[in-house]
This record gives structure tokens, C-alpha cells and sequence, in this order.
């Protein structure tokens, strides 16, 4: 048995139920845990807090996942954590074309373990050692579970590198997922818009498509119509179907990459929307500048970039990228328009993202009201004793 005592005056969060210990908490080592392999956790007094995997290289030395000391952390707590997971999202598995998360790491008691539901296939992802080295047993639990038709693993996150594990794609069992068209989720258990997506899981981004946006693309939609939209970051556009579905009059969507743009025009044609759009390739940063110098207005600029600071080293890069991007379009929007922005950077909190936006309406002489607050869809649920899963924020904003 290996055992990790943490410093005096660090026992707090574990016993707070916080899924996270970092190598600066941790006082003494006693074994030679392998990666990925059990550990229990104690205080300095000898009494026993909790029971996690072990990490040799990341900072986050070791990850929580039960607090209760009869619970062993084997094949078949496994298996029933990740069918407590399942049950939580069933009114999303009645519809087989629906498109939703089933597993969310940590949130849902399975640090490093994502799983996505498009159709009969399901996409993984083992971002952490705990989950690579039981690969097998995840792989197993789910057809057993799901009885899917294939499932493919997409564990090319960043993260792996701080867990010394490679980057892995490819089909892990069962038939390859072909590219197909799915319908995320919404609140209520049916479609947030009844859009379909196009979704290739073995090359787009995240593990098919963005699915924690899927509530915001409507909650957007509801004030497009007759209006002329701006989505930025547009990726496949998602905003731009739901602005498209409200009645929107003009669509222009910006991406830095032409085969995302295609893929968004796929989509309005599966949908069957006809809205005049402009699709334009290049740098959101280069384009929101020559639209205020060329002085282009819009109803409604969406603003949806990628994870600006990965690590903390970034949040001040992070933070000027995001008041940048805000300040140009907050130029571009005619009174009383809309600005829906986003930050998907975990490091970068809700408060501190109202702050830059609200930085870049002082500098820009705005008037700007929040609306609405947005987050992930509830298919990406926050545990309380780990906020860190709130990671998507947002706001809908009327501009004076």
C-alpha cells in the first residue's frame, strides 16, 4: 500500500471533498507508486482523509476520488461511477441523433475521463494516468453500459503532456465513426434549437464538435432576428445556424481556417437556411480592425475564441487578448445591438472576465447592460467542491 501525508494546515480541501492534491501539499511519500496506481492520503496526525490515483509527473500529484475508506478504487467502482454518470444525462439518450457529454471528469467522480455520446458511437478521451492505465476496463464498462456501435479515443489534449503520456487518436473498439449529423443537447431534455451539426470525431476540434456551447447557441439565436450578425471565432457556426433559425437577415462568419467555414456552410445547408451569409477566412484580431476602419456596424457581434491562457504564466496575455477583441467589436455594434462574448480559459474567472469587458466599454465610450450570464450546457455539470469545472462564462450584452 502506498501512502502520501500531506503538510500540516493542507488537509482542509481533501477533507472539503476537493478532488486535487499538488505536489507542494504533500509532506512525505511512502512506497513507489506507479503511474496511474492507488494511494491513500493522510494527515500529518496519522488520520486517514481519502483515496486517489497517482500522477509521477504533473504538478497535481494526486487526484482524488473517494472519500469513504471501504470504497475500494478498482474495476467495479469503475463501472459504477461511470453509470452514475450515464444516469444523470438519460433523458438525453432517448433521441439516438442527440449529441452529448455522459462523462465529465472530475465533476463526475472520474478525474481525467471524458466521454462523448454522438449517435451510437462514443468518443473518450484519458487525460490523466489513472484513466490511461485502466484504458481497457473504461473501454470495457462502456460497451457493457451503452452497447454503442464503436468508440473512438481522442486523448490529443494538452493536459497529456504534463502527465507524460503521448498524444493518442484512433479507434479504440468496435466500428469507425463515420461523419455524421447530430443535435446537441438542451435544458429541458429535447434539441436546444432541433439544428443539426456535422460531426467528425476523429478531426474536429475538441472531441467532435463544441457541445458546451449547445444552450448558448440559443439563448444567442433569441436575439438575431432581423438582425445583421457578426460571429467570430465562427468554427463550424453554431451561432451563426441558431441566428440563421431566429430570423437573423445577414450573417458574416470569421474563422482562421477555410475548411471550418466550409464545414459551417455544410451546416446551413443540412438545416436548410437560406440567410445570406459571407463567409471570411483570416485572423479575428486582423478583421474586427479593418471592419471599424472600413466602419462596418452589426446588430449582433458574437465573440467566441479559443482558451486563451493555458497555464497562469498567461492570464495577463489572456486577459489584454480578450479586452482587445471586446473593444473592436464593441466599435462595430449599432446602438442598441447585442455583444454575446466568451472566455473558455478556466484561469480566467467570471469576475475577471466582467472586468475586461467592462475595461474594453470604458475604453471603447460604451454604454454596455448585461443581459444574460451564460455557461457550459448541463451536460457539463460543476461539482461544488470543485469549481474549477466552470470554466465556460459569458455574457449576452446590449450597447449604447
Amino acid at each position: 500500500m502506498v501512502t502520501v501525508t500531506v503538510h500540516s494546515g493542507r488537509e482542509r480541501p481533501i477533507i472539503q471533498r476537493h478532488p486535487w492534491v499538488f505536489s507542494g501539499a504533500i509532506a512525505a511519500v511512502r512506497g513507489n507508486p506507479a503511474p496511474g496506481e492507488v494511494v491513500e492520503v493522510y494527515s500529518q496526525d496519522g488520520s486517514w482523509l481519502a483515496r486517489g490515483f497517482w500522477s509521477s509527473s504533473s504538478q497535481l500529484r494526486v487526484r482524488l476520488a473517494t472519500w469513504d475508506a471501504t470504497q475500494p478504487l478498482d474495476e467495479t467502482w469503475l463501472r459504477d461511477t461511470i453509470a452514475r454518470a450515464v444516469s444523470g444525462r438519460e433523458r438525453w439518450l432517448i433521441d439516438p441523433a442527440i449529441a452529448c457529454r455522459l462523462v465529465f471528469s472530475e465533476s463526475d467522480g472520474l478525474p481525467g475521463l471524458i466521454v462523448d455520446r454522438y449517435g451510437c458511437y462514443l468518443v473518450i478521451q484519458l487525460l490523466t494516468q489513472a484513466m490511461a492505465v485502466r484504458a481497457e476496463q473504461v473501454v470495457a464498462a462502456l460497451i457493457d453500459l451503452l452497447a454503442p456501435r464503436g468508440i473512438y479515443e481522442r486523448s490529443d489534449a494538452d493536459v497529456r503532456e504534463k502527465e507524460d503520456l503521448p498524444i493518442v487518436a484512433g479507434l479504440r473498439w468496435g466500428e469507425q465513426p463515420p461523419r455524421m449529423p447530430v443535435r446537441p443537447i438542451s435544458a429541458l431534455g429535447q434539441m436546444a434549437t432541433g439544428l443539426r451539426m456535422f460531426a467528425d470525431v476523429t478531426t474536429g476540434q475538441k472531441t467532435g464538435i463544441y457541445l458546451d456551447q449547445a444552450i448558448n447557441h440559443a439563448r444567442v439565436g433569441a436575439y438575431c432576428n432581423g438582425a445583421e450578425v457578426l460571429d467570430c471565432f465562427s468554427y463550424a457556426g453554431g451561432f451563426a445556424l441558431a441566428a440563421a433559425r431566429a430570423g437573423a437577415c445577414r450573417l458574416t462568419l470569421v474563422d482562421a481556417s477555410a475548411d471550418a467555414l466550409a464545414l459551417a456552410g455544410e451546416n446551413l445547408r443540412l438545416n436548410k437556411l437560406t440567410t445570406s451569409a459571407e463567409f471570411v477566412v483570416g485572423d479575428a484580431f486582423h478583421i474586427l480592425r479593418q471592419y471599424r476602419n472600413e466602419q462596418r456596424q452589426f446588430d449582433v457581434v458574437i465573440l467566441d475564441p479559443p482558451k486563451f491562457a493555458y497555464q497562469q504564466t498567461h492570464l495577463q496575455r489572456a486577459t489584454r487578448g480578450y479586452k482587445d477583441i471586446n473593444l473592436q467589436a464593441l466599435h462595430l455594434i449599432r446602438p442598441g445591438g447585442i455583444l454575446a462574448t466568451f472566455s473558455c480559459s478556466g484561469l480566467v474567472s467570471a469576475d475577471l472576465f466582467q472586468k475586461v469587458v467592462f475595461g474594453a466599454a470604458v475604453d471603447a465610450g460604451r454604454d454596455v447592460q448585461i443581459l444574460e450570464r451564460l455557461t457550459q450546457a448541463p451536460d457539463h455539470p460543476v461539482l461544488l467542491s470543485f469549481p474549477e469545472a466552470e470554466y465556460l462564462k459569458g455574457f449576452i450584452c446590449r450597447v449604447w
